[in-house]
């Protein structure tokens, strides 16, 4: 991806990128870790969903399983694209790869580089649009919250 490329998608991101963004505000005004996801097949969104960890004491319930959870039962997830804020963790990772989803659009990888190699090992495409708000967002939570923070990630 050319730098002018690479500026173009930060500039006008996918709606389901907005509704991961949005998903991730909700957690973060609810006290929860701000991830947010969204999965979306033919440019519309299925479900988006949020961080539930704090929220539901759920240990599993991070952005792209609440995603996922939220869209239910699909018959094939072969021809969606899911949208997050942050860098898959590995049981993420590993649920994307389950399901064969074949693109993983993140909102940035700098603070939390997660699996990114990893799916991109399995076959996943994953652009990382190294979104400013995502980044911004993340940084502040984790230095306001650095244990809660180690927890999500079992640091």
């Amino acid at each position: 991806m050319t730098q002018e490329q690479h500026h173009s998608i930060a500039l006008a991101p996918h709606p389901a990128f907005e509704a991961a963004h949005q998903a991730a505000r909700k957690s973060l005004a609810e006290g929860g870790i701000p991830i947010g996801a969204a999965l979306a097949r033919d440019g519309m969104v299925i479900a988006s969903g949020h961080n539930e960890r704090v929220q539901n004491a759920d240990p599993i319930a991070h952005g792209e399983m609440s995603a996922l959870r939220a869209a239910g039962r699909q018959r094939s997830y072969r021809d969606t694209t899911l949208y997050t804020t942050l860098a898959p963790c590995a049981m993420c990772a590993g649920t994307i790869i389950q399901f064969k989803i074949p693109r993983v659009v993140v909102g940035e990888a700098r603070t939390f580089d997660g699996e990114v190699e990893l799916l991109r090992s399995r076959g996943v495409e994953v652009v990382v649009l190294d979104d400013q708000r995502c980044v911004d967002m993340m940084l502040t939570f984790q230095a306001d919250n650095p244990d809660l923070w180690a927890e999500d990630i079992a640091e």
